[in-house]
């Protein structure tokens, strides 16, 4: 008996601890504490659902009927009182599981300078505490006594306004900005308001990644891998956002209060302010489409004014070969054909050797020119100048008749290495080409390897992984260019292609395993290899 009552007193110490020192409890910690005078239960599920049945004693609290998200201050406090908020109690929140609404009102009144140690989200939420047996009635829940909470100071850190975010998205050294919403709204298959896609360099990282299949969150330990793989570092400020700052709350959650990320706000705005913005904000629909390359771009940066007066810090490398190049170029354009990348292609001090007198400077942007489109010449030279650490590689999507038909000056003189003989000549400095290869093919992947078979047929040996085949073609319009960035994931989601996997380019033609790796890249996939080149 009496070491029956002992347990009985460490588990219900055990429980308050719980609740204590975590965001999130259990729901066979909210069985045990149901009908406590010093918890507070509120139901974020919405109206239609509390009615069709919830936890006994849980106050509904229809966020979005309430006007939560456009209230001033001082009737923000009296909704939060209405709701029977008072500090000294445990605020228990939950809704139908793997949602929104919870971590929606947790973080409104974290920022709103609730007590963080007797705030709490009930992990699994509704979905979980059925699962477990737990009671439901549709009986309404008895208006509880006015709260005691009042807004006496914000928790600023908590949150981002524009002039701050605007900047974080751009700056990707101390900044990350975080996307809640899922591919359908980032690749541009679906948009908010006037225009599809996202905000520039934001990282998709959908709610439906934070939870399990139980609509429980995912452990730290996994909530902490998948930040690795995203590329998200410990000492980064996180931002997140969505179309109107609710799914934002989900990551800002996870990431603070279940992973431990110190420094994480949610851009509550987000696309319905940055969209709305006068000075028409820009979104994208690929990840990274700033390795691909136009003609009007390139001329209005490759031209003589520009390299007269320093600004065009480009080296324009034209894979074709020597007779289609001495046939016309690009002003400017140094010819390095693709052959000269495949013989070299796994001694990149051989490479480095010869791209530095051919005048590729490796603290420029490399453009690379070929028949047009992404061709396999164009994107194995694109993995080479990668792999070489060139400051940054991308691939004109015109070809050079293309560029002619624009009107833009086609030339038959090689470009000069060295010094003009005359103001008129085209010419560029010789260079030494100093390698800085990047490590990211070498690192272990803490994700399952998958095979993604580029050409018409696997090739007689592959990597161990699991073997997707999408052809190259797969992700190509008829003119070579890629497809849009909604066709391309619903090609690779089709095939099976999961976002969070070591990806592995494979083809007997190492050109094609680069094509589909250019592509991923445009897409954002973090971990992505060619083989055997």
């Amino acid at each position: 008996m009496f070491r029956t009552f002992i347990a009985m007193l460490v588990t219900a110490a055990s429980l308050a601890a719980t609740a204590a020192s975590n965001p999130l409890v259990t729901v066979q910690w909210l069985q045990g504490k149901l009908g406590a005078d010093d918890v507070l239960l509120i139901d974020t599920s919405g109206t239609r659902v509390h009615a069709t049945g919830h936890i006994p004693g849980a106050v509904p609290a229809d966020l979005y009927m309430s006007g939560l998200h456009r209230l001033p201050p001082a009737q923000i406090e009296a909704r939060f009182q209405s709701w029977g908020i008072t500090p000294e109690k445990q605020v228990v929140i939950y809704d139908e599981g793997g949602s929104n609404m919870a971590t929606w009102l947790f973080f409104e009144l974290y920022q709103y300078g609730f007590p963080e140690a007797n705030l709490h989200v009930l992990d699994g939420g509704l979905a979980k505490w059925k699962a477990a047996g737990g009671a439901l009635t549709k009986d309404p829940t008895p208006a509880p006594a006015k709260g005691a909470f009042k807004i006496a100071g914000l928790r600023d850190d908590a949150r981002s306004r524009l002039p701050e975010f605007l900047v974080a998205s751009g700056e990707r050294g101390r900044n990350v900005v975080v996307e809640a919403l899922g591919p359908e709204y980032h690749f541009g298959d679906t948009k908010f308001f006037d225009r599809p896609g996202h905000i520039p360099h934001a990282v998709m990282w959908p709610n439906d990644d934070f939870y399990n299949a139980d609509k429980t969150f995912k452990s730290a330990e996994e909530i902490r891998r998948m930040t690795a793989y995203l590329g998200i570092k410990p000492d980064q400020l996180v931002h997140s956002y969505c179309g109107g700052g609710v799914a934002a709350t989900v990551p800002f959650f996870a990431l603070k209060f279940i992973s431990g990320h110190e420094q994480v706000k949610v851009y509550k705005e987000s696309l319905i302010e940055w969209l709305s913005d006068d000075r028409t904000l820009p979104v994208w629909t690929y990840d990274a489409p700033l390795i691909k390359r136009d003609s009007a771009w390139l001329n209005g940066y490759n031209n003589r004014m520009m390299r007269m007066y320093g600004v065009a810090n480009l080296s324009v490398v034209d894979v074709r070969s020597p007779e289609a190049y001495q046939q016309n170029h690009l002003p400017y354009a140094l010819n390095v054909p693709a052959d000269v990348f495949r013989a070299n292609l796994r001694e990149p001090g051989k490479l480095a050797a010869l791209l530095g007198p051919a005048g590729v400077n490796a603290t420029h942007e490399a453009v690379i020119v070929s028949d047009g489109g992404l061709t396999p010449n164009a994107a194995l030279a694109f993995v080479a100048l990668e792999r070489l650490g060139q400051k940054k590689v991308s691939i004109l999507m015109d070809s050079t008749d293309d560029w002619g038909l624009a009107g833009y000056t086609l030339t038959k003189e090689p470009t000069i290495v060295g010094a003009p003989k005359t103001p008129q000549d085209h010419a560029v400095a010789p260079a030494n080409y100093v390698p800085s290869a990047k490590a990211s093919d070498g690192r272990r992947s803490e994700y399952p390897r998958i095979v993604l078979v580029s050409g018409k047929k696997p090739p007689e040996k592959t990597p161990d992984g699991k073997v997707v085949h999408v052809p190259y073609t797969d992700l190509l319009n008829a003119n070579g260019t890629p497809k849009s960035a909604a066709e391309i994931w619903k090609v690779l989601a089709k095939a099976g292609v999961p976002r969070y996997a070591e990806i592995v380019c494979v083809s007997d033609d190492p050109g094609e395993a680069a094509v589909s790796y250019f592509v991923l890249k445009l897409m954002g996939y973090p971990d992505v290899k060619v083989a055997n080149a």
